[in-house]
């Protein structure tokens, strides 16, 4: 079926008959591959009587030549699935099976993406950025620190690089433009964290989506809603690797404290109040930045807390 959509990718009307002779298939194999397209991968056909066949809006499909060189080059073999539950969870299934990392996996659609706290990530087909890097981890607890954090300014660059300027982070694991989301991180562990360890580095990012098809639950964007225009996944990809090669190694080499000045001058809500959902006590304070292993810094009832944890969620005090 992906080479049928790669046919089809460009939005433009093709004939049954077109499309058959170049599958070298008959013009029935191509109306059950059709059935199969929608049914399967959520992607819209229309079909015209003596016009042919056209999706609902133009594609621009990941391209694993292209990207397998720019992967190889940094030592991380890259696979794309047409359709996964999750990337991450994808990676920890080859793990377990025995597949040794570093390597990335890409889908053009989720159908089980998840966020922070159990949160769902919307994903529909080719159009938004599912991406998941699966690491070994030999320093034990030092080169966990901050990683997440480091992710996010990796992940920041790679937007600010392909023209989204007013992006900026949010505590822990968000980037957001205007008050509204772009990106999201999740990072996933196997193994001992103490010793030897696998971390799956899970990043989801909205490229080209524009309608919402009613599942989201928060203000969100597009790097295609900021820029006016389709952005190329492919071109998107190579540059968030780069940044995540350079950003991965200056943490590993130098720990999140070399970093972290940086990532407090690109932090949305320094110095705002907010409030820390906490379980139970929520808490209000102001941020006064992260501290060495990037746990978030609050002055709350004049006395500075520091804060830690995957089920931690921020928000602005007056954000109703």
């Amino acid at each position: 079926m992906l080479s049928l959509l790669r046919l089809l990718q460009d939005g433009r009307f093709h004939s049954g008959e077109a499309l058959g002779a170049a599958l070298g298939v008959s013009r029935s194999a191509i109306w059950k591959q059709l059935q199969v397209m929608e049914a399967e991968w959520a992607l819209p056909v229309h079909r015209v009587r003596g016009r042919g066949y056209r999706l609902e809006s133009q594609l621009l499909l990941l391209d694993e030549d292209v990207l397998a060189v720019n992967g190889a080059a940094r030592g991380w073999p890259l696979s794309i699935l047409p359709t996964v539950d999750s990337t991450n969870a994808e990676v920890l299934r080859r793990l377990a099976s025995g597949h040794v990392p570093p390597f990335i996996m890409l889908a053009e659609r989720q159908t089980a993406g998840r966020g922070r706290r159990g949160r769902s990530w919307v994903s529909p087909f080719g159009e938004n950025l599912n991406y998941s890097l699966a690491l070994q981890i030999d320093g034990g607890r030092r080169q966990l620190e901050g990683l997440s954090l480091v992710v996010g300014l990796a992940l920041l660059r790679a937007l600010q690089a392909s023209g989204v300027v007013r992006a900026g982070l949010k505590w822990p694991n968000d980037l957001l433009v205007d008050g509204r989301k772009i990106a999201g991180i999740l990072l996933e562990l196997s193994g001992d964290p103490a010793d030897v360890c696998h971390v799956v580095i899970g990043i989801g990012v909205n490229v080209n989506m524009l309608v919402d098809k009613g599942s989201i639950d928060q203000p969100w964007t597009s790097m295609r809603a900021e820029l006016g225009g389709a952005v190329d996944r492919n071109e998107f990809v190579c540059e968030l690797n780069r940044q995540l090669s350079l950003y991965l190694g200056m943490h590993q080499a130098h720990g999140f404290s070399a970093l972290r000045n940086e990532w407090q001058d690109n932090h949305l809500w320094q110095g705002r109040s907010v409030t820390l959902a906490t379980g139970a006590n929520p808490i209000t304070g102001v941020v006064l930045g992260v501290d060495q292993s990037g746990a978030i810094r609050l002055r709350v009832a004049g006395v500075e807390q520091n804060f830690s944890g995957g089920e931690l969620s921020l928000r602005l005090s007056d954000d109703s």
